[in-house]
């Protein structure tokens, strides 16, 4: 059920300290972590402590924790004195996503090229 932890869930083993993480970030509704396989020089991910497959259901199902997501994305970009960055979701399989659990990946630390993939 949406927003309940999910037992096959890694980011919600991470939510709940079952799996390790380096927490950059931490609050009511969120958590922010590094990346273990990450894609440029800052690579954290911020992830809503509630259970949501990905960033649309989070978005239906919890607006103002989708905010605070985005919130915490940018609070993440300031602490790690990112003068530009990307902030991205992956959505669906298609665009990328492995963790079925809703998730921002804030990059930065190099040059970001467009188009992105």
């Amino acid at each position: 059920m949406a927003g309940e932890p999910q037992d096959d869930c890694l980011f919600c083993k991470v939510v709940a300290g079952q799996i390790p993480a380096t927490i950059v970030r931490e609050t009511d509704t969120t958590v922010a972590f590094r990346d273990i396989n990450p894609q440029a020089p800052t690579h954290v991910l911020v992830i809503p402590k509630a259970h949501h497959k990905d960033a649309a259901a989070l978005a239906a199902a919890a607006p103002e924790v989708a905010a605070d997501l985005l919130r915490e994305a940018q609070a993440v970009a300031d602490q790690e004195h990112l003068e530009s960055h990307r902030i991205v979701f992956n959505t669906g399989s298609g665009a990328g996503q492995t963790v079925w659990h809703a998730h921002a990946h804030v990059l930065g630390g190099r040059g970001l090229h467009w188009p992105p993939g």
